[in-house]
């Protein structure tokens, strides 16, 4: 598989130049953006590649690395970020859940993971983060110099050898957008009401779109995932919010990007688009849903279709899976009918139902048990705690068994999904400059 990364380069004065302003770091005025086509662009309903050729997206998502979800580990009370980060800290101190959050970064997603999702064929790959990996926030094990940055400049670097585009998606932007557990926030969509969170949100895309502004592997920009659960009795008027904070968000990366592709998701679980009454307003955009269960057919989603069809963009299938395989098969069927692209949820996690299942390791329930029991005092938190020693040893356990190596390929998963394996991608790369700072 290749995807042509590399089809327009520029002479080497002009890239060198173009880096050398792009390293200058977060400018008001940042150098020359490069030319259009070297991107990814939108015609109609499909994608468009530098070199004219259609893509459709294929691939998966690289959840619970940069925005861990309870499930994922096996926890179900213990469901969000902080959650999680909070029942580590009780479990074995500060110091040991530092280390156990450094590590995990480190093992969860390598450059092997990238590697290895591309010889099953994909084109795509979808990476949730946490907004607060780009704010002087405490998050998994940091409380200032957050590595968002660095964790995706290896991801492009990673990608580009590979041959895969990756769209940015801010799983938990500030304040929440969701109002659950998937967003880490605190059961409320307070990025629809509050204003410092909004200009929080528009200002960490900004940085983002000036940092990656001349990076073609990165296919596009997902400004929130799944925005406001449909929870709430103001539903509608949080719904009619929605337009408008995406609308500020653009505009924040077109003062710097003008080239990248902004993604835009539905309220209620990305499948609700009826509150974008103006849906065009920006010229390189396209719309995402996400769909779990139901009848694999094309009369299960033909809200999305019509609605594509009749804003004339491409419709993306950000987030399916979690079914058994025969299912999965005849919903990508449906979506290449429809030419609807997909990343299926998730890559890696615990058991199966993935790409790559992690085995939990020996002593791995005496953490699920902590992480279920009651801890609203001191007293049950006491109460609660298993053996430092024997906790520490589990964490240590769960990080080596989250390595690739270790984990089990689901291979009839993998199969179910329609892609087109590659012979071999490992050793694969494009001359593409990079301008990363």
């Amino acid at each position: 598989m290749n995807i042509r990364l590399n089809h327009t380069l520029l002479p080497i004065a002009a890239a060198c130049a173009l880096a050398a302003c792009t390293a200058a770091g977060h400018a008001d005025t940042p150098c020359p953006q490069r030319p259009a086509a070297d991107f990814v662009r939108v015609s109609g309903h499909d994608l468009i590649r530098p070199d004219g050729s259609k893509l459709f997206i294929m691939g998966t998502n690289l959840g619970n690395w940069l925005n861990p979800e309870g499930y994922m580990f096996g926890f179900e009370k213990t469901n969000s970020a902080h959650q999680i980060d909070l029942m580590l800290r009780q479990m074995v101190g500060p110091d040991a859940a530092d280390s156990f959050w450094s590590r995990f970064k480190d093992s969860y997603v390598t450059r092997d993971d990238i590697r290895f999702i591309a010889r099953q064929g994909a084109n795509t790959v979808r990476l949730p983060f946490n907004y607060r990996l780009f704010a002087d926030d405490d998050y998994m094990g940091l409380r200032s110099a957050q590595d968002g940055f660095a964790r995706i400049d290896s991801l492009v670097e990673w990608c580009r050898e590979s041959n895969l585009y990756l769209i940015l998606d801010m799983h938990d932007a500030p304040g929440g957008q969701t109002g659950d557990n998937i967003d880490d926030s605190y059961g409320y969509p307070w990025l629809m009401e509050s204003e410092p969170s909004q200009r929080l949100f528009c200002s960490i895309w900004r940085s983002i779109a000036l940092r990656y502004r001349n990076e073609p592997v990165i296919l596009g920009y997902e400004l929130m995932n799944e925005p406001i659960a449909p929870y709430f009795d103001n539903m509608e008027q949080l719904n009619a919010r929605l337009p408008d904070i995406c609308r500020m968000a653009v505009g924040a990366i077109r003062e710097v990007d003008t080239c990248h592709i902004v993604l835009v998701g539905g309220a209620q679980w990305n499948s609700n688009f009826r509150p974008f009454t103006q849906p065009r307003f920006d010229s390189r955009m396209v719309y995402t849903c996400h769909r779990y269960g139901g009848e694999p057919t094309a009369e299960a989603i033909e809200h999305f279709i019509s609605f594509r069809d009749s804003v004339g963009l491409p419709m993306y299938m950000g987030e399916i899976g979690h079914n058994t395989e025969l299912w999965q098969a005849d919903f990508c069927r449906v979506l290449k009918d429809n030419n609807i692209g997909y990343t299926f949820w998730p890559y890696k996690k615990v058991d199966n139902q993935c790409f790559a299942a992690i085995e939990r390791p020996a002593g791995w329930q005496m953490v699920v048990d902590f992480a279920e029991a009651d801890r609203q005092t001191y007293a049950q938190i006491r109460a609660a705690r298993p053996c430092q020693a024997a906790a520490r040893r589990a964490l240590d356990d769960f990080v080596e068994a989250c390595r690739l190596a270790n984990c089990r390929p689901q291979t009839g998963y993998i199969s179910s999904l329609a892609m087109t394996p590659a012979a071999d991608t490992t050793t694969q790369t494009t001359t593409q400059n990079s301008t990363q700072p």
